[in-house]
């Protein structure tokens, strides 16, 4: 397929056409992906969530234009929310990233979120491979920021930022949320405005008593992003996690874990589409729980003996 020789190639349109037929989980899409997945692997990918209102696509776009200074191309993925009537992303983070937009070398894509949890969408992971395969490193992927279900995105990166900014709640509460728990390092934007020092010493001192899932304590960095303050810092701090990730044999880790997870998740999807092609099937499945001659576990082991899984 001469599309799958330009991507790789580095092509911008080829990379362009590819994402957008993997998006749309196209027909074409599962010949890009087995064409590519031997090549993939060379793109660190960065995760990056937290609440809205943090500045994390302003804080993306200014860690774009400093990798651009040290890679020749890096892919951004931001996951925006659907619109409730196209069903397609509302582009509020190329917006807000206007300026790395404009950098050479920088790709970025906005995808819909379509209604899927956990903060990125259902292709993310694959658009993150087309990406890998052009030639894009790092590749940073940006959630909805809908808060803290956005969990998914730790799966999905090999570093992953939690940006939160000085106003934001109580930090033993901030803590305990799911959302905290994922952090590689930690990044208080808007560190211009009062409070931020406090709240830089209040995750210190939580963190001192936290006990850590991978042994490794979570770097704590302030920026101030649209004036492209602290991004040294935080581009420091990044590669000191690959640095531990890498020498730990962690990052191996992690990658084969994703892998794992992305493979039950393809599982899941599959066996749910077959599902409800079944509609008829389900239904009476339905109407004997109703009954009270099923229980819903017993029709759902009936259900998928039916499926022949």
């Amino acid at each position: 397929m001469k599309l799958i020789e330009q991507l790789m190639a580095g092509s911008v349109p080829a990379l362009a056409r590819a994402i957008t037929l993997v998006e749309n989980e196209d027909d074409r899409a599962s010949l890009i992906l087995e064409a590519i997945h031997t090549t993939l692997g060379r793109a660190y990918r960065i995760g990056v969530t937290g609440p809205p209102g943090a500045g994390k696509s302003t804080l993306v776009g200014e860690l774009a234009g400093f990798y651009t200074d040290e890679s020749p191309t890096v892919g951004i993925v931001a996951v925006d929310p659907s619109s409730p009537f196209t069903g397609g992303a509302l582009l509020g983070d190329r917006i807000r990233m206007h300026e790395a937009a404009g950098k050479e070398g920088v790709f970025i894509r906005s995808m819909a979120s379509r209604g899927q949890v956990g903060g990125l969408a259902r292709t993310t992971e694959d658009v993150a491979d087309v990406m890998d395969a052009a030639g894009k490193d790092p590749v940073i992927m940006e959630t909805v920021g809908a808060g803290q279900a956005e969990v998914e995105v730790a799966r999905a990166a090999d570093t992953t930022l939690v940006v939160i900014s000085p106003e934001s709640g109580d930090s033993i509460q901030a803590l305990k949320s799911g959302i905290m728990e994922i952090a590689d390092v930690y990044v208080i934007n808007k560190a211009d405005r009062d409070g931020s020092k406090r709240k830089s010493l209040e995750l210190e001192s939580m963190l001192d008593y936290r006990a850590m899932a991978d042994d490794r304590r979570p770097g704590v960095v302030l920026t101030v992003a649209r004036d492209g303050k602290g991004i040294v810092e935080l581009a420091a701090a990044i590669a000191e996690h690959r640095a531990w990730l890498e020498q730990s044999g962690r990052l191996r880790e992690r990658r084969r874990e994703r892998l794992k997870r992305r493979i039950a998740s393809i599982v899941t999807a599959a066996v749910e589409e077959r599902m409800l092609a079944r509609g008829d099937d389900v239904e009476r499945m339905v109407d004997a729980v109703i009954a009270g001659d099923l229980t819903p576990r017993r029709a759902a082991d009936q259900l998928l003996t039916e499926l022949s899984l």
